[in-house]
């Protein structure tokens, strides 16, 4: 049975940082393509990074890039986004994911909620 258990969210000031992890199990990392999204109050869903469970080759969308870093530890089965810089606008709830390829997400983790405050 596939888990994914998103953890770290948080109060964080503007201009802060937060690492957030998802303790994964049930299926083999090098199979699947590990994901990071958000869902901010009264918007839609949005895609921010993904890593590839075996290449190691990451994606970010142009809004992340340069500030939130994503990266898997296998010796403790997760896959982590540290964020930088964070903007009030970074608030929300974030969730990880996997699939068999990105755009093709499997499996979705509960959210963990990320506040950011100016």
């Amino acid at each position: 049975e596939v888990q994914l258990q998103a953890s770290g969210g948080g109060l964080v000031q503007a201009g802060g940082s937060l690492r957030l992890s998802c303790a994964a199990s049930g299926f083999k990392f090098e199979d699947y393509v590990l994901g990071w999204f958000r869902r901010a109050p009264g918007k839609a869903r949005e895609e921010l990074a993904s890593i590839d469970g075996s290449t190691r080759n990451t994606y970010y969308e142009d809004f992340v890039k340069g500030r939130f870093i994503i990266t898997i530890d296998r010796a403790k089965n997760t896959v982590s986004l540290l964020m930088n810089s964070l903007k009030v606008e970074d608030t929300a709830v974030y969730y990880c994911t996997i699939g068999s390829y990105r755009n093709e997400w499997d499996y979705w983790g509960q959210g963990t909620l990320v506040t950011v405050s100016s």
